[in-house]
């Protein structure tokens, strides 16, 4: 009888259980996402971590690391790696999805416009928690044309009035500045305005 249950148990649950996993492996992490994160030989890192619209969880003993578009198990490795130089050998660390982001959830690119003197204008797609310089290097950067020093950020206010934002982005790009440029939204236009003689 025992044997029989047995059979049953690795006929029915078995499969069940493999497919489970394959579907997890396979799955990619979404913003919205809640992931499992256990180390075996610490428990004080174990516990849940909501994947944040950048794509990145926060762990204890590595910060912040990007996992949106990543597998569970890629998710896995790349912990192992960052853990390994706090523990003598490597740890055992396992992820799992606690909890999927519902389908209603956001979609995961916003679109955005880009005006005047960048190498390719016009509608740009970007994943949600892209910056203006991520986006600005994505649309391929500034002509020779361009004004790096007056580029400009517009974004309709709470009040519906456009607002400008005005960044140095040859002060960035010589290290003499290290401004942190805004995150972009659904509908931003950047503009790199035409430069003036002798600027």
């Amino acid at each position: 009888m025992q044997r029989f249950i047995a059979l049953i148990v690795s006929v029915l649950v078995l499969p069940l259980l493999a497919s489970q996993a394959l579907a997890q492996s396979s799955y990619k992490i979404r913003s919205g996402d809640v992931l499992r994160i256990e180390v075996l030989e610490d428990s004080s890192l174990n516990g849940d971590s909501i994947v944040l619209p950048d794509g990145r969880v926060s762990v204890p003993l590595v910060g912040s690391v990007r996992v949106r578009g990543r597998s569970v198990d890629e998710v896995r490795s790349d912990l192992v790696s960052r853990l390994r130089p706090n523990f003598a050998s490597d740890p055992t660390v396992y992820v799992s999805l606690s909890s999927v982001a519902e389908d209603e959830e956001e979609d995961e690119t916003l679109t955005i416009y880009m005006l005047g003197e960048v190498a390719t204008p016009g509608t740009v797609e970007v994943e949600r928690g892209t910056t203006f310089l991520q986006a600005l290097a994505q649309s391929g950067g500034v002509t020779r044309f361009g004004a790096t020093k007056r580029m400009q950020l517009r974004r309709p206010g709470a009040d519906g009035r456009m607002q400008v934002y005005t960044f140095n982005v040859k002060a960035i790009m010589d290290g003499k500045s290290s401004l942190n440029t805004p995150v972009l939204r659904e509908g931003d236009v950047i503009i790199a305005p035409q430069r003036r003689l002798f600027e």
